[in-house]
């Protein structure tokens, strides 16, 4: 090879190396902007929740007695309601939301499909305070619905566990629809035809097909259900106070001091908790998507 070939191969692997270095650069800011926005906070979490204050001297120390107290009486009442009531509607979520998926994916119109899946992203975005006015103007003890049907003479209440449920749900089930249409829409119609040509009948087709397939998405669908449901506040704040106990809304008392002065660091703690508890959610999601994405790629 000629001194000139290898000036040439030499300048080519530096235009290369010129041409992806902007690449990681392009990277730098968002790194910046996670480590700032993501990081920072967590670190004070995470200082606070081990940190306890003399109120006498004012001096600080680090324990673990917030970390103890955010899972003792009324704190770990509030960590078990939050993680029933999430557990519970994330169910409900996906048993509903599957059967809708399939009937829009398996839809002849094109415009029913794409109507469906638009509502489904902006209804799963739609929650908090105007959720919450809705529901009680709807259901609520002076409600449209519940004054023209005589529900509450029937026995319904929606400022209670199941009620609360019921409001999950509004936004739940569409983000079960996003989350599990792409799997439906990856199942392979060679498999159907396939079951049907060995004499196989529609059910089972999907109990020993279709859901053994789907079952990594299902499970990661639904997990994300649960943390969603889980990080929700601000619907469950506006519509039932404290009268259910949720985690959500201990650590917004035990920083606003309505029920206990000093608190600020047993809120701390209630929080890492609720980080613990999405850290195994997600423990358990990534590697269910990952498996199922090898089955449908």
């Amino acid at each position: 090879m000629t001194s000139t070939a290898v000036r040439v191969d030499l300048g080519a692997a530096a235009a290369v190396k010129r041409r992806r270095l902007p690449g990681w650069l392009a990277v730098v800011p968002l790194l910046l902007f996670t480590a700032l926005a993501f990081g920072l906070p967590a670190l004070a979490m995470l200082d606070g929740a081990f940190t306890a204050k003399d109120p006498a001297t004012g001096a600080t120390s680090y324990t673990a007695d917030n970390l103890t107290a955010s899972l003792r009486g009324a704190y770990l009442t509030a960590l078990l309601g939050s993680v029933k009531l999430s557990a519970v509607s994330a169910a409900l979520g996906a048993l509903l939301g599957l059967p809708l998926a399939q009937a829009v994916v398996t839809s002849r119109f094109r415009a029913l499909r794409e109507a469906v899946l638009t509502a489904s992203g902006v209804l799963a975005n739609f929650g908090g305070v105007p959720l919450a006015f809705a529901f009680v103007a709807t259901l609520g003890n002076a409600g449209v619905l519940t004054r023209r049907f005589g529900l509450q003479d029937k026995g319904w209440d929606l400022y209670s566990f199941w009620g609360l449920v019921i409001v999950y749900l509004y936004f739940l089930i569409p983000l079960m629809v996003l989350t599990i249409t792409p799997a439906l829409e990856g199942l392979r119609v060679q498999w159907r035809e396939a079951a049907q040509n060995n004499g196989a009948t529609p059910a089972q087709y999907w109990r020993h097909v279709a859901l053994p397939v789907l079952l990594p998405s299902l499970l990661g669908g639904l997990v994300l259900l649960f943390g969603s449901a889980f990080a929700a506040y601000a619907t469950a704040a506006a519509m039932v106070g404290s009268s259910i106990p949720l985690v959500t809304l201990q650590i917004a008392d035990a920083i606003s001091g309505n029920v206990l002065v000093g608190q600020e660091n047993v809120a701390l703690a209630l929080s890492l908790d609720m980080v613990l508890v999405a850290g195994l959610v997600m423990a358990v999601y990534l590697p269910l998507q990952r498996r199922s994405a090898r089955w449908l790629a």
